[in-house]
Parts: C-alpha cells; sequence; structure tokens
C-alpha cells in the first residue's frame, strides 16, 4: 500500500492533503463531512439501481421488438432502431430512441462553394429572407461548431436549380456519424386528453 494514502489515527485529511488533528476539527466541520459522504453513499446506490433499470430495460425492449418481428415476420420501429410502446389501456408509453451524433467532412466546403454560386445569380431574384437562411446555416457558434439542424434544414427548401440539387447531395454525403446515444424515456398520460407527461428519472427534474 503507498504510504501516502495512509492516514494515521488521531487524524483528518484536508483537501489540501494536509492532516489535522480530530479534536483540532470543528463540529459543525465534523457534520457537514458526514452529511456530504452519507449522501454521496446514497447517490452511488441510486445511480447503481438506475444502472441496473437501463440495461434491464433495454434488454426487455430488444427482446419484445424481436419476439413481435418473428411473430409478424416483420420489422418493428422505425428509423435508427427508434420504437414506443404503449400499455393496453393506453395509459402509458414508452420511448426507446436512438439519437446519433453526426458531423459534416469537407464535402461541406464543396456544397457551400455551389450554393454561393447560386446566391450570387440569384442576388436580384433571391429573396433576403432566403439568403438569410442560407447564410446562417453556416454560422458556427464560439466552439466552431456549424448547426447539423440549420444544415440539414437547406434539403427541405424547395429549390430545382441543378447547382443547388448538387449541393444538397453533397451536404447529404458530407454526413459523418460519430456516435450515437440511446435513451429510454417513460411517460404517463394526463387524464383523458391525448397529452402524455413524462416520468422524470432525472435528479434534476424531479419535482420536490
Amino acid at each position: 500500500m503507498n504510504e501516502q494514502n495512509v492516514i494515521p489515527a488521531g487524524y483528518w485529511q484536508d483537501a489540501k492533503g494536509a492532516l489535522i488533528p480530530e479534536d483540532k476539527i470543528k463540529p459543525i466541520d465534523r457534520a457537514r463531512d458526514e452529511l456530504v459522504k452519507e449522501l454521496v453513499k446514497k447517490s452511488y446506490e441510486l445511480s447503481e439501481l438506475l444502472g441496473v433499470f437501463k440495461r434491464q430495460a433495454f434488454a426487455d425492449i430488444a427482446a419484445f421488438v424481436q419476439l413481435s418481428a418473428e411473430e409478424y415476420d416483420a420489422a418493428v420501429g422505425g428509423k435508427k432502431g427508434n420504437v414506443t410502446l404503449y400499455s393496453f389501456d393506453g395509459k402509458y408509453k414508452i420511448v426507446r430512441a436512438i439519437s446519433e451524433n453526426i458531423r459534416f467532412d469537407e464535402r461541406l466546403q464543396a456544397a457551400k462553394a455551389l450554393i454561393d454560386e447560386c446566391l450570387k445569380d440569384w442576388t436580384a431574384s433571391a429573396s433576403s429572407e432566403l439568403k438569410a437562411i442560407v447564410n446562417g446555416a453556416f454560422d458556427a457558434d464560439k466552439h466552431g461548431n456549424i448547426s447539423t439542424g440549420k444544415i440539414l434544414s437547406l434539403r427541405r427548401l424547395d429549390i430545382k436549380d441543378a447547382r443547388w440539387l448538387k449541393a444538397m447531395t453533397a451536404i447529404g454525403e458530407a454526413i459523418q456519424v460519430v456516435g450515437s446515444k440511446a435513451y429510454i424515456r417513460v411517460y404517463e398520460r394526463i387524464g383523458d386528453t391525448d397529452q402524455y407527461k413524462q416520468i422524470p428519472l432525472d435528479l434534476a427534474a424531479v419535482a420536490l
């Protein structure tokens, strides 16, 4: 064992690594230390429970989707593995969602060049709103990141110019999936309405 990590009997170690005699520690400091460590212990226990729930929920949903697919000889769920399951009475629903983290490679610059050509030629006819939408899509935030949502929204514009269509193709080919995250969200229907409220599994969202 590393001797540097051994705290002698009768001493506490402070945040700077200094050893403080127990009889020199104020009662309020002892009480604070006890409170913090007790809450940390409970937090680890709760985190482990959430981990067990998450792993079990993903496994159960995957098993059900497979069962349903085998019974009806068809794929269940939407694109990217998203699926929503309802209780028989419709009171509850569980959503399994896969969120992809995407980036654009160098082909995005080729798309921007083609779009710039279009805007240059359309100076007389293009509306200021269209120019603002296009130019704003390529604006980077303070971290130098470009909004994927704004870039992809350009593909929904109904423009038939061949250069524009080529630029949209370049944007599509420039998409690179660099990671994904899976989520499970649980909802309860609000009364007799068609609206659902999410059952919070996030500590910050739990009501006091």
